[in-house]
């Protein structure tokens, strides 16, 4: 699905017929936004704006100069935005901008978030979005706000994770916690991947001689905040190492605490063992097999053994 935006006076209308799209010229077109485009929707857009649209394949490519670089023509921009397709998981959608003959063609697989938002935006105040790049701009301003309030709920979620630790300490430990801080470990992975992408991107387009001035403050702002996420993606990082590894001695010391008791219980178990033993023996010189206390005093020896071994555990506090 192809929408395109086209300058009216002193508003912006969208329309999806690309026939009418011949008819126009660059400087009456202000974003051209393709969404999961077929074959013939990108045709369309190539021959109209004279380029070659990236195909998704390079678009995911991770070498600098495939996700950002500039021809004589046009400029070419490629980022990943994180959504969460379900609850719990993060995956990473990759999104391409290009800038040409003052027009924006934005490529995406789906329906963004930060999108709409600039789209309520472009129809609220047209005038704050002279050009195309004003457009990139405030699309990429507002996937950071969305990439900070991700990192915020990763932050709450970890506390929360963390409280449920202490508080079951003494009820319950298993493999679940463990999956889920593994879980919290890779969005956050995964986050700070897509940050530091959006970050070199805003310091190349910094760079760049084709963005109007007007756009440097922002972008600078814009820049500042991604180190910040950073930052706190990093921090998140560091905090669930450190509750793994917590995680991990809590769940070491339950199972000392298991592997004492069967300890403590075969030592108390051995010295009666040896007295059944030894009187379990069937030679013919014993001079306990004929006793007739024998039975009860063997009995009563091994109680009493029993309640020694206690003794001593006890004494050496190890009970």
């Amino acid at each position: 699905m192809v929408n395109y935006y086209i300058k009216d006076n002193n508003r912006v209308i969208n329309s999806t017929d690309l026939k009418l799209l011949s008819d126009l010229g660059y400087d009456e077109v202000l974003w051209i936004d393709m969404m999961a485009p077929d074959e013939i929707e990108r045709k369309t857009i190539e021959d109209f704006l004279s380029i070659s649209l990236q195909t998704r394949q390079q678009a995911e490519e991770i070498e600098s100069s495939s996700r950002y670089f500039e021809d004589e023509s046009a400029l070419y921009a490629n980022t990943s935005f994180m959504i969460a397709p379900a609850e719990n998981a993060l995956n990473s959608e990759q999104v391409s901008f290009i800038l040409c003959e003052g027009v924006l063609v934005t490529v995406r697989p789906i329906g963004l978030r930060a999108f709409s938002e600039t789209i309520r935006k472009l129809y609220a105040n047209f005038r704050v979005y002279p050009t195309c790049f004003h457009v990139m701009v405030s699309i990429l301003e507002n996937r950071i706000d969305i990439d900070a309030d991700m990192v915020e709920m990763l932050a709450k979620e970890i506390a929360v994770i963390n409280r449920q630790s202490v508080e079951n300490y003494n009820s319950h430990l298993d493999s679940e916690l463990l999956l889920t801080i593994n879980r919290l470990q890779e969005n956050t992975m995964l986050m700070r991947e897509s940050i530091i992408d959006k970050q070199r991107m805003l310091s190349s387009i910094l760079k760049s001689d084709r963005f109007p001035r007007d756009t440097n403050p922002k972008l600078n702002i814009m820049i500042k905040d991604t180190g910040s996420l950073v930052s706190h993606a990093d921090f998140a990082f560091e905090r669930l190492e450190f509750l793994q590894n917590t995680v991990m001695g809590l769940i070491s010391l339950e199972q000392n605490k298991v592997i004492k008791v069967f300890t403590v219980a075969s030592l108390i178990f051995m010295p009666p063992t040896l007295i059944g033993s030894i009187y379990g023996m069937n030679f013919k010189v014993m001079p306990e097999l004929e006793w007739v206390w024998g039975y009860p005093f063997a009995i009563i020896f091994m109680v009493l053994s029993v309640a020694l071994t206690l003794l001593i555990f006890r004494f050496k506090k190890l009970l």
